[in-house]
Order: structure tokens, then C-alpha cells, then sequence
């Protein structure tokens, strides 16, 4: 039987039960703090498959479909065709970075991509050059660069990264802009009275107070502009009173935190397989090498808190220890981050799990992750500028602030103060397809499938 595709509208439309949703007409404007070794080889990936050489592994957007209906409907659509979403060919860039190193050079510099592939890009990634950054050692305190913005205060930084959103807009013909943070992480924050609600958050800015990272100028622009804005790294940034304030306000959708790419990845891979067969967990040992600028930047103790506390919290969600005490409520986890040259942007994961079954009998499990970061973080980076720009456009969920259904991406998924997250990859899949079928109209899938059977 064949496969019958439903394709999104061009019109703006309310489907029964569905969202009013845009057209993704005109340019999209993709505006990218920290163009490191993840930006270059996400910008020159997507130049790439447009130019038709190479292929969007790993995105949904570009790559999975969506089931609707029954299994016997035998309907499942590309998503990038039951959505409106921006297309390839409308994408845009531009970015902020320390360094003046033009996009090629940068990604040259970086050495994920084989010479052969950026020699292809190479005029169109040349001709990506980044404005001055807003940067400060304390944050982070391994790097320095000479590419940086100047201010008496926090306050005035973030009015030049307005200026550089709006000037980007008119120089570029962009229709609607995304911003999503490819940064470094930030030493470890946690939320002040600074950060309570935007009038307090302004202030601190006027007086430099030292609870205003470079990060959430940057967020603060964005949304102040009414820009969605995605987190990829762990630091507050987004996560805050007065963040969530602001993007509702403006409805600028916001999301994060922390690009799932490795050894996280694994354990929302593996730890709901765990639960669902009630296997015991008596320990989880990660370490990991790590030999490109993010590693370099972990190699300091305050940025190491920062991301160690985004991988942490992962097992606890999952394997959720109160409810099954016998299991998992003595679960010994231990995550190390190495800083290693010699292996750049080739990170190895490497996980020691102990593990109990049947009368308490124990068990083990290795698993040695040889994983390129930037490969699997790029394809993230595409799908979260697709989603927010979707959101931005649906009368639905623009208003709403953060976007959990976009936890999927995300080491530590953001969500309403109160709420906890959702960390198990299979019920974030789930959650994100709902959604999608949701705006849309269409029946939610739950799986019963009772009714083959009557």
C-alpha cells in the first residue's frame, strides 16, 4: 500500500482541534553565539545538503516521519511536509565570537570536517564573519579572544547585541530570526533576586551586577526582540523568572538546556530500559575525554559544576528512586570530564554500570562511546531552530514561553518552576510527535491498540 502524504498548507490555517500556524515565508535568520567547532559544522553541514553532496543524518526535520492514524492506515508522513517549516534554502546566518576568524577558518581551526568538505563551502562559509561578542574571563575563565564589544555597563552590551539583530535583519532580507546559544559553558550560577523578573534583571545589568552572564544578555536581546532563543549549553541562561517573563510577554519561544549528544544520550537510551524491566542500579560511572575548545573550557573546575549538574540529574528523572526505592535509591553516580588534546572534537564516553536482577544476583555493563560531538550536536541545532521558528509562528505555543516538547534535545530539559523534567528519551520522542499532531489536528497516538482487536 502505498504511503499517503499530508502536506502542510501554505495559508495560515485552524485545523479542527488544531493550531493556527504561519507560513514560513521569506528567510529565516539563524543568529549563533559561539562560532566554535558545533556552529561550523552545523552552518557548513546544512550548506552542504542545499548544494546536494552531502545528507541530513540525524535530524528529524529533514529525515523522520510521523504516524497518523491507525497502524493499518499506513500514513506516515515526512514531518518536514505535515508542518510548515522553514526549508533549507531559506536559511541565513550570522554569529558572535571572540575570535575574528571568519566561519571557514573557524571550522578549519575546529577539525571535525575533512578538508575535502569545507573546500566545498568554502565561498559561502568565508563569507560568514562574526560581530564582536559580548565576553567576560569570569564566566569563562580558559578563554580569551580580542573580538569583543565594550560598555559601561551590561545594560548598554545588551542594546549593541539589539542593534546587531536588527542590522542583521535588514542586511540579510530575513522575514523572522532564531537565535540559538552554541557557546561555551559558563561557571556555575544559580538564580538570584537579579534574576526574579525583568525589572530586576534590567537593573542588575545597569549596576554590572556579577549574576548577569554573557549568555543572558544575549537571551535578554533576543527575546527583548522578540526572537525564540534555544540554550545548548548548561548554563542558567534561559532558565530563569525573568526570562520566562519576557518570552511570554513577546512571545518569543524559549528552550534548553544542554545539547544531548554522547554519554547522556546513552544513559536516556539505556536507564528507561532499565526501569521498564525493573532492573536494579547499584552504580553508574561516567568519564569522558575530550580534546576541542568545550573540553579545553571544562578543564576549569567552575565550568565542570556547571555541566556536571546538567548531567546528573538525569538518572534521578528516569529511574525516579522515591518511587522505586529497592531499585535505584542508593544508586551511586559518578560523572568525570577529561580535558585531553590530542583527541579534539572525537570524544570517547566511556560508562561502568552496575546493575542487579532476579533475587539481587549483580550484573555489569560497559559501554565505550567513541562519538564525534559536533556531528551529533549539528543535526540539533537544525531541528531546534526549525521547532522554535514553528512555535513563533503557532498562535498555540508562541505565548507559552518554554518549550518542553523540545525537551528531546536537551541534557536538562527546561520547565515551569514546580514541574519536574522529563528525561526519558522515549516519552520526550513522544511527547514531541504529539505535539506536532496536536497543531495540526490530528489524532494523538497513545499506543493501546485495543482496537484491532474488537
Amino acid at each position: 500500500m502505498a504511503v499517503r502524504q499530508k502536506t502542510a498548507s501554505s495559508k495560515s490555517e485552524i485545523r479542527k482541534g488544531g493550531s493556527e500556524i504561519q507560513p514560513a515565508k521569506g528567510k529565516l535568520g539563524i543568529m549563533i553565539p559561539g562560532m566554535g567547532a558545533v556552529a561550523t559544522t552545523f552552518v557548513a553541514g546544512v550548506e552542504a545538503v542545499r548544494k546536494g553532496f552531502a545528507r541530513p543524518i540525524g535530524s528529524l526535520t529533514q529525515m523522520g516521519t510521523i504516524r497518523l492514524g491507525k497502524r493499518t492506515d499506513n500514513n506516515s508522513p515526512a514531518i518536514k511536509n505535515f508542518v510548515p517549516l522553514a526549508k533549507l534554502s531559506d536559511l541565513v546566518f550570522t554569529g558572535w565570537d571572540i575570535f575574528e576568524d571568519d566561519m571557514y577558518t573557524a571550522a578549519s581551526k575546529a577539525g571535525v570536517l575533512e578538508r575535502d568538505l569545507l573546500q566545498q563551502v568554502k565561498p559561502f562559509l568565508t563569507s560568514i564573519k562574526p560581530r564582536k561578542a559580548v565576553f567576560d574571563r569570569s564566566y569563562v575563565r580558559k578563554l580569551d579572544g580580542p573580538n569583543l564589544k565594550k560598555g559601561k555597563n551590561k545594560m548598554e552590551l545588551a542594546q549593541q547585541v539589539r542593534e546587531d539583530i536588527r542590522e542583521f535583519k535588514k542586511s540579510s532580507g530575513a522575514d523572522r530570526l532564531v537565535t540559538i546559544w552554541c557557546g561555551s559553558t559558563e561557571t556555575f550560577l544559580q538564580p538570584t533576586q537579579a534574576h526574579k523578573d525583568v525589572q530586576s534583571f534590567e537593573k542588575a545589568m545597569m549596576k554590572n551586577d556579577q549574576n548577569v552572564a554573557p549568555s543572558m544578555i544575549y537571551c535578554y536581546a533576543s527575546l527583548m526582540e522578540g526572537v525564540p532563543f534555544a540554550n545548548g549549553a548548561p548554563n542558567l541562561t534561559a532558565d530563569l523568572p525573568a526570562m520566562l517573563e519576557l518570552s511570554r510577554k513577546n512571545e518569543a519561544p524559549i528552550c534548553g538546556k544542554d545539547f544531548k549528544t554522547g554519554q547522556t544520550l546513552m544513559k536516556t537510551i539505556l536507564a528507561p530500559g532499565f526501569k521498564a524491566r525493573l532492573l536494579g542500579v547499584s552504580g553508574w560511572y561516567s568519564t569522558n575525554i575530550l580534546g576541542n575548545r568545550d573540553g579545553e573550557v571544562l578543564d576549569d573546575p567552575g565550568s565542570f559544576k556547571t555541566k556536571e549538574e546538567s548531567k546528573l540529574g538525569v538518572l534521578e528523572h528516569i529511574l525516579q528512586p522515591a518511587l522505586y526505592p529497592e531499585l535505584y535509591k542508593n544508586i551511586f553516580h559518578k560523572v568525570r570530564i577529561n580535558y585531553y588534546p590530542p583527541r579534539g572534537d572525537n570524544k570517547e564516553g566511556w560508562d561502568n554500570i552496575d546493575i542487579f536482577g532476579w533475587l539481587g544476583y549483580p550484573m555489569q555493563i560497559k559501554v565505550d562511546f567513541l562519538c564525534r560531538d559536533s556531528i551529533l550536536a549539528a543535526p540539533i541545532v537544525l531541528d531546534l531552530v526549525l521547532f522554535l521558528d514553528l512555535a513563533k509562528r503557532s498562535s498555540e505555543l508562541s505565548g507559552l514561553g518554554i518549550q518542553e516538547w523540545l525537551s528531546f534535545y536537551f541534557k536538562s530539559p527546561m520547565t515551569i518552576p514546580g514541574l519536574y523534567p522529563e528525561h526519558d528519551l522515549f516519552i520526550q520522542s513522544m511527547k514531541l510527535k504529539n505535539t506536532l499532531r496536536h497543531l495540526r489536528g490530528e489524532e494523538l497516538i497513545t499506543h493501546l491498540g485495543l482496537e484491532y482487536y474488537d
